[in-house]
């Protein structure tokens, strides 16, 4: 047995060895730009490397520094060859000289500001308001406010693309040395004999020409310039508008197709809708109403309702989801033809100002100016739960589940139009200029186009989902002159004008065909399109984009993390009845992970030795040549938690989990 025993624990101690080694091989990648992975896997601080202080184990965050060595509370530029106070990185300015102070910061959007490579960005109107937001405080520092800048400037942070006054006020870098003052203090004028592309390029966003008096910006060839700054690739298919839908562009010709729902005619080349015809419904000062898209027939749906609120619909069941503007309550009322009181729904917090209906996740979006936030409930109304706050006035809201985005306007001090994912996170603000008052906003899927009215502009215009290819497609043209609600449907927009009293629409291309669908609608409000075809099913994405769950997608409003769960086909039953949180998305299965598979290929081969080292052994021990004393003794199931039964079922994944356990201690 003595030989037996240092057998056994030699290749214990070689199994144990080889299963940290190869669960190490497991560790989550670090973060990108945000931390370095040491030598030994482990991962740290970006901003601990080259400080002067190994981090790491192996010192590997130390190496190959070039000799730089930064005091404790100091940063080592990349290039530079200085260091900066600690307090400098990610403010927002290149103190480095050559941008590696910022290089690996939070990337926040315009109107944010970072605190910093591990918290969060900080709305401006925040910075320097007496209160620390930041962790480190660098948000109240005074290298960042100033003794004498008054509190009320802190607040008006302009982007790239435009000049700061000395007041505060922003305006196009083109206005700078014009020769004509556009800052009330005249300070676009001061210093115009400096080369303006020295300073951030002059907010182009390619190249800067300079002038011998102002600058310009300019684009490479495929390329057009955006907002006198920035320049975007030109698609020609979104540049002519001559396809509904799918569009190919090959040797300067177009190659036309429509969606999976959709016939194309075959004279004029459009877009139509499979099934019965499309009804326009729209709200009214006193009741709720319907016109079919031609305008030759209409109907009343509800009656003694008063208020010109947003509209939503699930066109599975044809059900109305409709808010009364200025108050804060949700109603529910079914198109079936006959009229009826509208039931409520939910009671929510603040006055709803925009709502848009996610059907494949059953969930309500809708937006407060009061509460300035964007919210989600059930369809049913048994939970509710606020989604993204610290918004400025928050006007519309729209929803692609099928992709995992959620769109919304803000008409305050700073209007603009921001994209989030289903569960309000990966914020990017879409439309920041050249846009005034934001009302209502419609989703063109087949294009995947973003459609906003803006009451400030008298105009309808669009982007992709992306922020790029603006364009205006409709201008004031005498029923722009208050629009409330937007539709877009086949090749038309379809909006309401309380001025005017009418429901009209046009080309969603350039605005033709203009056309006044009713007259004389007492205070038209918010419009919805009723047609299947608007909300096709599909594989959708659980709370992420690129997020396809394998078998259900289940949404928890209860829990305090804000998640979509996918859930595997064994419990998918039990958990559907469940309410629906917005978390973060569970991996259907662990098996996939090599390290994992070859843990459990070595726990299968050890067990089959130390089986057939006891059949060896019990073969000597009871020889008939030999006579020993039979002690008696039991084989035990092993407390080792790495030898345990091959897994099986929805459990799968404790393995892995225990083997990452062990590994970190």
């Amino acid at each position: 047995m003595g030989h037996l025993g240092v057998l056994f624990i030699l290749l214990a101690s070689l199994t144990w060895h080889h299963l940290l080694g190869a669960a190490g091989h497991s560790l989550p990648a670090c973060q990108d730009q945000l931390e370095f992975r040491c030598s030994h896997g482990f991962c740290i601080q970006r901003l601990r490397v080259c400080d002067g202080h190994p981090d790491c184990e192996d010192g590997s965050d130390e190496h190959n520094c070039g000799h730089l060595w930064c005091k404790k509370d100091e940063f080592a530029c990349r290039s530079s060859r200085r260091c900066i106070p600690t307090r400098f990185f990610c403010n927002g300015v290149d103190d480095c000289g050559d941008g590696s102070d910022e290089a690996s910061c939070q990337n926040c959007t315009t109107g944010f500001f970072s605190c910093g490579p591990s918290d969060a960005c900080l709305p401006r109107r925040k910075l320097c308001d007496g209160r620390t937001d930041c962790k480190d405080g660098r948000d109240e520092t005074q290298e960042m406010c100033g003794l004498a800048r008054p509190r009320s400037q802190t607040s008006s942070m302009c982007p790239a693309s435009q000049f700061q006054c000395r007041n505060g006020k922003c305006i196009s870098q083109s206005w700078r040395c014009d020769h004509s003052a556009d800052c009330s203090d005249g300070s676009d004028e001061d210093n115009c004999d400096q080369d303006e592309c020295q300073v951030n390029n002059g907010g182009c966003s390619h190249r800067c020409v300079d002038m011998t008096m102002g600058f310009y910006c300019d684009c490479p060839e495929n390329m057009r310039l955006v907002g006198d700054s920035q320049c975007e690739e030109v698609d020609m298919c979104l540049e002519s508008d001559v396809c509904d839908q799918l569009c190919v562009h090959m040797n300067g010709s177009f190659s036309c197709d429509c969606h999976e729902g959709y016939q194309m005619t075959p004279t004029t080349r459009e877009c139509k809708a499979k099934g019965n015809e499309a009804q326009l419904v729209f709200t009214t000062s006193k009741e709720i109403r319907w016109i079919n898209i031609t305008g030759a027939e209409s109907g009343q749906l509800t009656s003694h309702l008063s208020g010109l609120g947003p509209l939503a619909a699930l066109a599975s069941d044809r059900t109305l989801y409709w808010a009364q503007q200025g108050r804060g309550s949700i109603y529910r009322i079914s198109m079936d033809g006959k009229l009826q009181d509208a039931a409520l729904v939910l009671k929510v917090q603040g006055s709803v100002s925009g709502l848009a209906v996610d059907w494949i996740h059953q969930l309500l979006y809708w937006t407060s100016m009061e509460v300035d936030s964007v919210n989600v409930g059930l369809l049913d109304g048994s939970a509710q739960r606020q989604l993204v706050t610290g918004l400025d006035k928050p006007s519309a809201v729209a929803v692609d589940p099928l992709q995992g985005l959620l769109f919304w306007a803000e008409c305050g001090r700073s209007p603009k139009i921001e994209r989030a994912s289903l569960d309000g996170l990966d914020r990017t603000a879409l439309v920041t200029s050249l846009i005034r008052r934001p009302v209502a906003l419609s989703l063109d899927l087949p294009r995947q186009l973003l459609y906003w009215v803006d009451q400030g502009m008298r105009s309808i215009s669009r982007v992709n989902l992306e922020g790029r290819h603006r364009k205006t497609v409709v201008e004031s043209n005498g029923y722009l002159d208050r629009p409330f609600g937007l539709a877009v449907f086949e090749g038309f927009v379809y909006w309401s004008d309380e001025v005017t009293h009418s429901v009209c629409r046009a080309n969603k291309h350039n605005g033709v065909h203009f056309q006044v669908l009713l007259k004389n609608a007492t205070s038209p409000g918010g419009v919805v399109i009723i047609q299947p075809v608007l909300q096709p099913t599909g594989k959708a994405a659980c709370g992420r984009t690129g997020t396809v769950c394998q078998h259900k997608c289940v949404v928890d409003l209860t829990s305090e993390t804000q998640g979509f769960i996918c859930t595997p086909s064994e419990t998918g039953k039990n958990r559907s009845q469940e309410k629906p949180a917005i978390s973060r998305t569970v991996p259907a299965s662990a098996l996939t992970d090599p390290a994992f598979a070859g843990i459990l290929s070595l726990i299968m081969f050890l067990g089959l030795l130390l089986v057939g080292m006891a059949l060896w052994w019990w073969r000597e021990e009871f020889r008939p040549s030999r006579t020993l004393t039979v002690q008696s003794f039991s084989l035990k199931e092993s407390q080792d938690p790495l030898i345990q039964p091959a897994p099986t079922g929805p459990n799968t994944c404790l393995i892995k989990e225990t083997l990452l356990k062990l590994d970190g201690e």
